[in-house]
């Protein structure tokens, strides 16, 4: 009796659940009033920022350190925000519309970075002084991902080969470096412990696709193939949460009792499932597809801050005290990656649960992130919704995850709306 009646509430519960998801479910026209929102919001007011304020033109390349109004706070250059504004600008210039001020843009930068980014064998700095005279050792091997995906998006735009070569070799390096991503700059005593770092792998991801077209098949499918497994069967771990991504692992694939062991790192979760998406939906894997959506969902419900609103950026596995001080902090990218990650899976899988979430994350974003005074949009929030830095970038933050996420949402959304 006990079981009938508990199978008849699971069968009622599901029934008013399909009535709340199919009273919830958008109609074409809410889907094309946002795809305009996120159109606009790029278009003409976050990339003319970038344009205006940004460029250095005695020097090349582009000021990072911004004011709330854009006003340079800094000259040094950090070369991880030089390769994605390369990248943003020629991807527009491909996508969007073959604007000269775009391809210009990312020209300049470009050629900055080929004539100071690198120690010559192709090892990207961390950062630079205004005039590229070195100021940090290649030691941080996403200087690498991002220089290669720079080049390779603008050898598209100009089919100038150098850049594809430029593109290629900086690839090579991260290949090479893949199990030792610091090589010898690292600072680790050569008897500390063994580790892996989910990272490296979650950037592959999104740098295979960027690249397909410079180089070899097999090899290309061998290092997505590669990079899946180490993403869905070794640092996702259904045994950690409702079923979650790991930051770090021992070298024999465990989970480590240590503070880099227990890390967790929601928005990082989240920003990897979209990544997994495009590569489910190139391979017409479905079973990829459903397995991302599913970690992305379990991502947020465990990352969401219950009380203030927004996600948290670092966690604990254990619910042990955090080495990061700013654990609590709400930053622009891990929500901005959270509206990709949505909206792909709510397209791919017509899960509801992705539309609500959508749209709770859409709210907390646009009221919090958004700047109405002036252009572009906070970075750093305290716990509470607040803005914690006037800046607008800085040595983290610059022309990248904003404008990437609000055309990612207007394409998704334009999609959704056909």
């Amino acid at each position: 009796m006990k079981e009938v009646f508990s199978q008849k509430n699971r069968f009622h519960l599901r029934c008013v659940r399909n009535k709340i998801a199919v009273a919830m479910t958008p109609v074409k026209e809410t889907f094309a009033k946002l795809a305009q929102q996120y159109k606009s919001e790029l278009l003409d007011n976050v990339l003319p920022f970038w344009l205006e304020k940004s460029q250095d033109k005695e020097y090349g390349g582009y000021f990072t350190c911004l004011d709330r109004d854009g006003s340079v706070f800094d000259t040094d250059k950090f070369i991880w925000l030089q390769g994605r504004q390369v990248w943003m600008f020629a991807f527009l210039y491909n996508r969007v519309e073959k604007r000269k001020e775009w391809l210009d843009c990312a020209i300049q930068g470009a050629e900055f970075l080929k004539k100071y980014g690198h120690d010559g064998e192709y090892n990207f700095y961390f950062s630079l002084a205004r005039d590229g005279t070195p100021q940090v050792e290649p030691y941080n091997i996403f200087s690498n991902t991002f220089a290669c995906m720079a080049f390779g998006q603008l050898s598209i735009a100009t089919g100038n080969a150098e850049y594809a070569e430029i593109s290629k070799k900086a690839f090579d390096r991260v290949i090479a470096r893949f199990d030792n991503p610091k090589g010898r700059w690292s600072k680790a005593s050569p008897k500390a412990r063994p580790m892996k770092a989910f990272a490296l792998p979650m950037i592959v991801c999104n740098l295979a696709l960027e690249i397909e077209p410079l180089v070899e098949p097999a090899f290309l499918q061998k290092t997505i193939d590669t990079c899946i497994r180490l993403v869905t069967e070794e640092f996702y771990r259904p045994d950690v949460g409702p079923g979650l991504i790991v930051e770090h692992l021992n070298a024999d694939g465990t989970l480590a009792d240590n503070m880099d062991g227990r890390l967790l790192n929601p928005g990082h979760m989240i920003e990897s499932t979209w990544f997994l998406m495009d590569l489910g939906e190139r391979q017409n894997d479905p079973a990829l597809i459903e397995k991302a959506k599913t970690i992305c969902l379990n991502a947020l419900e465990y990352g969401w801050d219950e009380k203030f609103g927004g996600i948290f950026y670092f966690m604990d596995r254990l619910g042990r005290p955090l080495q990061q001080l700013e654990w609590d902090q709400k930053l622009w990218w891990v929500h901005i990656e959270t509206l990709i990650a949505l909206l792909k899976g709510y397209r791919l899988t017509g899960d509801p649960k992705c539309w609500e979430w959508f749209t709770r994350i859409h709210d907390y974003a646009w009221k919090h992130f958004k700047d109405e005074k002036y252009p572009e949009w906070f970075g750093y929030l305290t716990r509470q919704g607040e803005p914690l830095l006037s800046l607008k970038g800085g040595k983290w933050k610059g022309c990248f995850h904003v404008p990437r996420g609000l055309y990612q949402c207007w394409q998704q959304l334009e999609m959704l709306a056909k």
